[in-house]
């Protein structure tokens, strides 16, 4: 029965995926002729990271969005991104990550690959729990630091993650270049060092599940903030649970959900609420959670 709950849930999460990221991405015109769209939509953002530069992307990424604001001369703030990031973040936390995000979504559809019996997938690297902070440190820097103090000589800064690191916008650019004669032409080394970071990205992900979301999505780490308080939220029945540790066998990110079900790490994909023999993982919007003792061996696991 768990067996057969856990499929359904499988191919629902995938299903919703899938219409996402055909969503987000619906503006055909642009992949045919090469050209990213610019219409009114792109003034609204979507909840997953999907970059602006993609040629279907008919809105705007929140990193990106928050970068340009950043880095604009005169430093001025957007209550518009910055209330998206907290509505989204309060509401779902990283449910949006699990469902929502089109380059989660890649990642996933990476990690079903089959590989040969000596290769062996990876729950967790070593150390994960520190190289999880990494995602912190993408933000921090990357994302806010540099782009509002290290400006050019009108004052305008520039979006450090998207140019330098973000392997959504990456593939976002081979999209586009692929239609596009022109700018294959002028493709240069920066194009090429980002290529490396996808490479990176893709190869890894079909070893460990979602290495980009783990260690380096500021969007990710964002909306994680907000799990332990968002409205949307598990619940452990402590009646019901056993602690037989079903959750953390299933969980891809090896978070032990019976002691930690709001870890700022879990992207609420819901297979642990699956899984679980008892039905003792609960989840809805909730406004008070009580969960049991966290204390044991909670350094042991990623935050």
């Amino acid at each position: 029965m768990a067996r057969s709950r856990f499929r359904q849930h499988d191919r629902r999460r995938t299903l919703v995926q899938f219409l996402t990221a055909i969503i987000s991405n619906a503006y055909i015109v642009g992949f045919l002729e090469g050209r990213i769209y610019q219409g009114d939509a792109k003034a609204f953002c979507v909840p997953g990271l999907n970059c602006y530069a993609c040629p279907g992307a008919l809105g705007s990424c929140p990193i990106g969005s928050l970068q340009a604001v950043l880095g604009s001369r005169d430093k001025s703030f957007s209550f518009y991104v910055g209330g998206f990031l907290v509505a989204v973040g309060a509401t779902m936390g990283r449910f949006a990550c699990g469902w929502l995000c089109p380059f989660g979504w890649f990642q996933d559809l990476l990690h079903r690959i089959p590989i040969p019996k000596r290769w062996k997938r990876l729950r967790r690297l070593p150390g994960e729990k520190y190289l999880s902070l990494t995602r912190y440190a993408v933000l921090v820097v990357l994302v806010i630091l540099l782009p509002m103090y290290v400006v050019d000589i009108i004052g305008q800064g520039s979006p450090w993650f998207c140019t330098w690191v973000c392997p959504s916008g990456t593939l976002s650019g081979l999209l586009l270049l692929a239609g596009n004669p022109g700018l294959r032409s002028v493709a240069g080394w920066l194009f090429a060092w980002k290529n490396l970071i996808l490479a990176i990205t893709v190869l890894s992900s079909i070893i460990i599940y979602r290495p980009f979301c783990r260690y380096a999505c500021p969007l990710g780490a964002i909306y994680g903030l907000f799990n332990p308080v968002s409205l949307y939220r598990f619940e452990i029945d402590e009646k019901a649970c056993t602690s037989c540790g079903m959750c953390q066998q299933v969980c891809k990110l090896d978070i032990p959900v019976f002691q930690k079900p709001n870890s700022s790490a879990c992207i609420r994909c819901g297979d642990c609420i699956a899984a679980c023999p008892h039905t003792a993982i609960l989840h809805g919007f909730k406004t008070k959670v009580t969960t049991p003792d966290v204390s044991q061996n909670a350094s042991d696991y990623p935050s």
